[in-house]
């Protein structure tokens, strides 16, 4: 249900676009993108109390601190507050407890209150309790390099501090009252206690603590290991990615942390520790390098080659398509770094854009080995992209090195046309398409398309493998070719 922003609500005309904005600007909450999405607004527009500069009673406010008395006395506030109360019901952890109101977890519980304006949790202090909110708001508010970053906002019903007394590691924000709070304490030996007996109760905040990593405001350094997380630089359904530094040899990483719901999966947990322990056996100009794989926290997180660029789906996004000689470089790479681990044995499975680095001299990495497996595996597991997995993939059935084939194909289709060949809002239906279409002729979509993409694409792209190049080196040969006659210098045709 779409929910009313801030400037909806007090009719301001200073949003983008707004009557007011020539006269007053655009106002700091309605162009705050970071927050897009909380409490379901636009940008701040649901979180204004937050963001420091914002417009109201006559006059420009100052930061969250400053703001905060007129803010908790603001009908917007208010009726937000209201809202959230009972809004997404299924994060309320109160919710899930009274479900179970004769249950371990009340009995292990603690009620206390808190005044307005009191830090009852202090970033970087170990973890001994969680609070569920019984009644008023909290913020979390991150310092970093000296500065106060409000991220998130917890009200009636909510847990917070969970995270770190599921992870053990320490508290990773400040956590403010905003008004006079009621609370239920939870402390760690009581948690511990309660999720051994109900697991229901450890999967319901393994998830939520999943979702809680997706927030695009600072983030506070996280110590993994020997190395330290600065930055979220990426997110997807699987894993987290961070930008780090190994701080003694002063070297950039990227860090990949498994969602903690995931860790608990056994199946999922052995494909990402496979994932390290493939990568680190490959080195290859166009394959991404893995450098030392922790455990703790719950979780497992990856040390990787950190790429300065941005992604292929990136890179589409913003381009829409990219030009016939750009593809064939791009393809002649993704082609050249699967065919060296092809020769190792091993099918990546996952390629598609989201998957491709490209840096800002052009060349590529190629990322997610985490699905990787031996040539001849049959999957029964359906994971992977699904708009870019192959038939035999889909159906379970053997595959082998013309499975990333198709995939490749597909990539390539993309980079011309702007768009995947397939794509339908519901998966069974994408899964029909794919089952039992030919992709289209991309030169219905590109009509100065040079033939010889056109045949690699469709010939890529066959539905039956036996009717796809043979292997990677036939599709390299034929990408070679078609880059001497566009003129397209590559080291990675010369090495062929």
């Amino acid at each position: 249900m779409k929910r009313q922003n801030c400037w909806e609500y007090m009719k301001c005309g200073r949003q983008p676009g707004g009557h007011k904005v020539f006269d007053l600007g655009v106002c700091p909450a309605a162009e705050d993108n970071s927050y897009d999405g909380i409490n379901r607004g636009k940008n701040a527009g649901r979180f204004c109390w937050a963001v420091a500069g914002t417009f109201c009673g006559g006059m420009v406010q100052g930061t969250f601190a400053d703001k905060r008395p007129s803010c908790l006395s603001c009908p917007f506030f208010s009726k937000v507050r209201a809202e959230e109360g009972t809004a997404n019901l299924r994060t309320k952890f109160l919710r899930f407890i009274s479900e179970d109101a004769d249950g371990p977890v009340l009995s292990n519980m603690r009620y206390t209150q808190i005044r307005a304006g009191k830090r009852f949790i202090t970033q970087g202090q170990a973890a001994d309790a969680a609070y569920i909110i019984q009644r008023g708001t909290c913020q979390l508010v991150v310092e970093k390099d000296g500065d106060l970053h409000p991220v998130d906002h917890r009200g009636e019903g909510d847990i917070v501090g969970v995270m770190a007394i599921l992870t053990g590691e320490p508290r990773r924000a400040h956590v403010e009252a905003e008004t006079d709070m009621e609370v239920w304490v939870l402390n760690r030996d009581q948690f511990e206690h309660v999720s051994s007996e109900q697991p229901g109760l450890l999967d319901f905040l393994t998830e939520l603590v999943a979702d809680r990593f997706d927030s695009r405001r600072p983030i506070a350094d996280r110590s993994i290991g020997k190395y330290v997380a600065t930055d979220i630089i990426g997110r997807g359904g699987f894993s987290i990615i961070y930008k780090g530094m190994h701080p003694e040899l002063n070297t950039p990483v990227a860090i990949k942390m498994l969602r903690h719901h995931l860790a608990m999966d056994p199946d999922f947990l052995r494909n990402f520790q496979n994932e390290a322990k493939t990568i680190a056996g490959l080195n290859h100009a166009n394959i991404i390098k893995v450098y030392d794989i922790e455990e703790r926290f719950k979780t497992v997180f990856l040390i990787m080659q950190f790429i300065a660029g941005e992604s292929l789906s990136v890179k589409l996004e913003r381009l829409k398509a990219i030009s016939p000689s750009a593809a064939v470089h791009y393809s002649i790479q993704i082609c050249s770094g699967l065919r060296y681990a092809h020769h190792h044995g091993i099918i990546h499975r996952d390629i598609n854009a989201s998957n491709i680095i490209i840096q800002p001299d052009e060349h590529l990495k190629i990322l997610d080995f985490g699905l990787a497996c031996p040539i001849g595996t049959r999957d029964f597991s359906s994971l992977g992209t699904l708009a870019y997995m192959a038939p035999e993939q889909i159906n379970g059935d053997l595959m082998d090195p013309r499975t990333d084939i198709y995939a490749v194909g597909i990539t390539a289709y993309e980079m011309l046309v702007g768009k995947r060949p397939f794509d339908a809002g519901d998966p069974r239906r994408l899964e029909d398409m794919v089952l039992q279409r030919d992709i289209p002729d991309p030169i219905q979509s590109v009509p100065d398309l040079p033939k010889d993409l056109q045949h690699f694409i469709i010939k890529s792209c066959r539905r039956d493998p036996n009717l796809r190049y043979d292997n990677i080196k036939q599709a390299l040969a034929d990408l070679k070719r078609l880059a001497t006659k566009l003129g397209i210098a590559s080291e990675n045709t010369a090495a062929l």
